[in-house]
């Protein structure tokens, strides 16, 4: 079984990668940080077999040329997983922000479409294959200060229905698995309450089963699925009232401290920077 993994360096994506290995998987693992790419294949079963990718999942040509080199080299890939993400609070108010908003969705949206091309003609000649978006549940519903990433999950959870419709006249599945809370460096500084998260190694497991019987949809924990299906269907009003005063992410450069992302002063706030500091869960 082989399997081209981005985000591999942190995070789910590291642990995804420690699960698909511990079931005798040949790995191609993308992610920007060569040192800890090394780390996690020295670590993993039969080293060997496994091929460490440095590429920013942002740099689409150079993310399809070594994912098209990867898959003959392995001799076909049969799970593609789109792992990498970035999550940082965003204020449309601001200016700079926008440009953090162009980066989100970069990372969580385009860079999958980008993953999932290199793969869609080799395994529609092969009639068969599977390809996995990583989402959340964040893209249910919008929740204040995190308009990026919401919405850039949202489009990934929307996204990949759009094309599991269209691929599977060909064989190729296409699986969306919507995380909950999980423990990883993209969780680390949220200032609110996180129902049933998860360790990284528990999601891992689940998650491969998923992936292994091609569910079409699946949110992890279970506990959180049904939390997204009461969010669903909550009315506006209400929904406005209860989030009205929920602690916000903190915005790009403001990691760690809990007035600035819910204290707006300016359309250009002093205590952002116009440059993302891309966590490595996904990426």
């Amino acid at each position: 079984m082989n399997i081209f993994l981005t985000g591999a360096s942190s995070g789910i994506g590291q642990a995804l990668a420690k699960e698909f290995a511990a079931n005798g998987a040949t790995l191609g693992l993308v992610a920007r940080r060569e040192d800890k790419l090394k780390e996690l294949i020295a670590e993993l079963p039969n080293p060997e077999l496994h091929t460490a990718i440095v590429c920013d999942v942002t740099d689409r040509d150079r993310l399809i040329e070594e994912a098209r080199k990867f898959d003959e080299a392995c001799g076909g890939v049969d799970i593609a997983v789109a792992c990498a993400g970035i999550s940082v609070g965003v204020k449309t108010q601001y200016r700079e922000d926008l440009d953090v908003f162009d980066k989100v969705f970069d990372t969580n949206v385009f860079a999958m479409a980008s993953t999932f091309h290199a793969f869609i003609d080799p395994m529609i000649k092969r009639k068969r294959g599977t390809l996995v978006g990583i989402a959340s549940v964040a893209g249910i519903r919008g929740l204040p200060g995190s308009e990026a990433y919401c919405a850039s999950k949202s489009a990934a959870i929307t996204y990949c229905e759009s094309l599991r419709v269209e691929m599977q006249k060909y064989g190729v599945k296409v699986v969306t698995i919507s995380p909950g809370f999980v423990k990883t460096p993209l969780t680390a500084h949220n200032p609110y309450k996180m129902p049933f998260i998860m360790e990284p190694e528990a999601f891992a497991k689940e998650a491969v089963k998923v992936i292994m019987v091609g569910k079409k949809y699946a949110t992890i924990p279970w506990e959180m699925g049904v939390l997204s299906k009461i969010l669903r269907l909550i009315p506006n009003w209400l929904f406005d009232k209860i989030l009205a005063s929920r602690k916000q992410k903190p915005r790009s450069g403001t990691a760690g401290t809990s007035k600035a992302e819910n204290r707006p002063v300016s359309e250009k706030s002093p205590n952002a920077v116009p440059t993302v500091n891309k966590t490595d869960e996904n990426k």
